[in-house]
């Protein structure tokens, strides 16, 4: 085959693959119809190894020839949509994914030259591909949705390499518009990890300034190239730092002045903090210059208040954390103040002791595999609870099944941060955290791994150091409930999250055969618990944590996930809307039947999801409520029940096969 790999596991899997692929061309020329599965198996195998792609891309000629795609509409290519290719990608069996993955290799050959296809042109091939990638874009950010997470035999992951691969090859050229788009509807969320969405800006600074490609009067994606790379008038063509901090040295005070505005509006812009603006803001601290370090941040009455009662701990954040390698934390440490953090007891005297925390040798060998060592460990640990103080809302579980723990982390950001910074300690500086279990201690030290085997994946440093903690501890607290009667929840959310959450609890299925029972009630009794018209008009004063059930877009059921209600009104269109805290790094998504996860347009705060209450009442799956504050029962229309019922019924709770269990 010509080129000759140095991988071991790759050289064997391709010994078995070409075997393979002999046996079934030539049971295909006896029998038509030969099974293809053995083969298909083989070519996943290969998809999830490095270079495997490369290996496969090569074969697709051989592949089509021996008949992979039989009399199927892969055949033929030319009538293939792009939308069913997404679908076959991201929601089908591994069959038909393996496939489509197959098929979209031959397409990008069709596309370079490397294989000329009777039945499509390469512009054609082009032109399908780029449609194809563009519907997929959230691939890019790194982050794999719920649905694709939850896929077996690691399809979510291939689905992913196979799109990096595509991409690496075809560029970003026609992608551009979608792509700056989406890097828009991330920036929304507010989100704490932000170098995922940052690598994508290079990508589309890249397209900007290749003079092959036209992108004249793309102010979008210019607003966010300079967001990062070119901010002021000072660093209009992105100078490097060096050049950048001797530039701040020669500036007048009305220039810097100007210059420190003009930081202040692109973050605020974009919500996103420049290198070249960390450079800033030590720079103003070297100088003398800390007068101008308020204009820099672009603060408002409350973050003014809270700089002034604070300067000395705000000075040392400056001086401990912020580096052009943490430059975001600008950013968390702008809305932090803002959020008026320091003026809630005990966190200041916290940040204190963060800030001189010795970290063991466990948490700073975790920081630096995961963040390298650019900075020392601590600063990264430091910077990482600055942007979560900043943007509770921002924090999501990455790559993992730990929604809980990323709940727990985004509830105490918000209302208990002094507790926060308390388990962090423990967890960053003595390998444990403690907490309690209806009356008896429990150490996460000795506590079997939970949900998350490995070190997290792409997370925030706070989550990194303390998600395996509590994950172990809510699974210790899983392990002492599960054979009661009732959903583990009831017992241990109210324990785990803080006295906050209500003690009342639905849920809507059978704990033991996951048969849905009383949907109706289930459904007057969230609405009679949060609906202002029929619960006395009483707002939601602690955030909950409820249960859902995730569906594609399909509105086939994915699997039960986390999230926590944060509030229930009207939006800005005369709706009630649910609004809610989904830690699943996007909260855009679209569960089907015309239910999409909106971020942004109806009322929401940045780092919010949110739903009509309908329709988010048809996923829901268990919540808490207050016992003595429920609403009137009977009061909720019978025609409203019916119809989150029908949405309920006819999705997640079609069929025993696919309830939740």
């Amino acid at each position: 085959m010509g080129h000759q790999s140095t991988n071991p596991a790759l050289e064997s899997a391709l010994r078995q693959f070409d075997e393979a692929l002999g046996e079934f061309a030539r049971a295909r020329r006896a029998d038509p119809k030969a099974s293809s599965l053995g083969l298909l198996e083989r070519a996943r195998m290969l998809m999830t190894l490095p270079e495997g792609f490369d290996a496969l891309y090569r074969r697709v000629r051989s592949l089509e020839s021996a008949g992979i795609f039989g009399t199927s509409d892969w055949a033929q290519p030319a009538i293939l949509q792009p939308a069913l290719a997404r679908h076959s990608l991201r929601e089908a069996g591994a069959v038909t994914t393996i496939v489509e993955a197959i098929s979209e290799l031959r397409m990008l050959a069709v596309t370079r030259g490397d294989y000329f296809h009777p039945g499509i042109s390469a512009e054609q091939a082009r032109h399908f591909l780029t449609q194809v990638m563009a519907l997929n874009l959230d691939l890019l950010s790194g982050q794999l949705t719920e649905a694709d997470r939850e896929r077996p035999k690691q399809l979510g992951m291939i689905v992913q390499e196979l799109y990096r691969y595509l991409i690496s090859h075809l560029g970003y050229e026609s992608l551009l518009d979608s792509l700056v788009a989406e890097v828009w509807r991330l920036l929304d969320q507010g989100p704490v990890q932000v170098d995922s969405i940052c690598e994508m800006i290079g990508q589309i600074a890249k397209c900007l300034y290749d003079p092959k490609i036209d992108t004249r009067g793309n102010v979008a994606a210019t607003r966010l190239v300079n967001a990062l790379f070119a901010p002021t008038p000072g660093s209009v063509e992105d100078p490097g730092l060096q050049v950048y901090e001797q530039r701040l040295a020669d500036m007048d005070e009305e220039t810097l002045a100007s210059e420190a505005t003009s930081f202040a509006r692109s973050m605020h812009d974009t919500g996103l903090a420049s290198p070249y603006h960390a450079v800033m803001l030590r720079f103003l601290r070297n100088s003398d210059g800390d007068d101008l370090i308020s204009t820099a941040l672009g603060l408002t009455m409350t973050g003014l208040d809270d700089l002034y009662c604070y300067t000395e701990l705000v000075h040392a954040l400056i001086d401990e954390a912020i580096y052009p390698e943490t430059c975001q934390a600008v950013y968390g440490l702008t809305m932090m103040l803002e959020r008026g953090s320091l003026f809630t007891p005990s966190v200041a005297q916290a940040l204190w002791r963060q800030i001189k925390l010795p970290l063991s040798a466990e948490t700073a060998h975790t920081l630096h595999e995961a963040f390298g060592d650019a900075r020392p460990p601590r600063v990264f640990l430091l910077a990482g609870v600055i942007n979560l103080l900043g943007h509770p809302l921002g924090v999501g579980q990455g790559n993992n099944p730990t929604c809980q723990s990323a709940i727990g982390l985004s509830v105490w950001a918000t209302n208990e941060a002094d507790y926060l910074l308390q388990v962090l300690a423990w967890a960053a500086r003595d390998n444990e955290v403690l907490c309690r279990f209806e009356g008896q201690e429990v150490s996460s030290r000795d506590l079997k791994p939970g949900l998350v085997k490995d070190t997290p994946v792409d997370v925030d440093p706070v989550s990194l150091i303390l998600i395996p903690h509590l994950d172990r501890l809510y699974g210790e607290m899983w392990r002492r409930c599960e054979n009661r009667d009732d959903d583990a929840h009831r017992w241990i959310n109210p324990e785990f999250y803080g006295w906050w959450v209500s003690h009342g609890f639905r849920v809507v299925a059978d704990v033991h055969t996951g048969e849905v029972q009383d949907y109706e009630g289930f459904i007057r009794h969230f609405y009679a618990s949060y609906h202002p018209f029929y619960n006395g008009q009483m707002p939601v004063i602690h955030a909950q944590p409820a249960g859902i059930a995730v569906t594609d877009s399909a509105a086939r059921f994915v699997g039960r996930h986390a999230i926590n209600i944060l509030r229930v009104g009207l939006s800005p269109r005369d709706e009630i809307r649910v609004y809610f805290f989904n830690p699943n790094n996007d909260s855009g998504q679209d569960w089907g039947q015309g239910i999409t996860c909106s971020t942004r347009g109806h009322g929401e705060f940045r780092g919010e999801a949110s739903l009509p209450i309908a329709e988010f009442a048809s996923r829901l799956y268990a919540f808490h409520y207050d016992t003595l504050e429920l609403g009137d029962l009977s009061a909720v229309p019978d025609e409203e029940v019916a119809r989150i019922v029908e949405l309920g019924s006819t999705s997640w709770a079609a069929s025993p096969e696919t309830s939740p269990n």
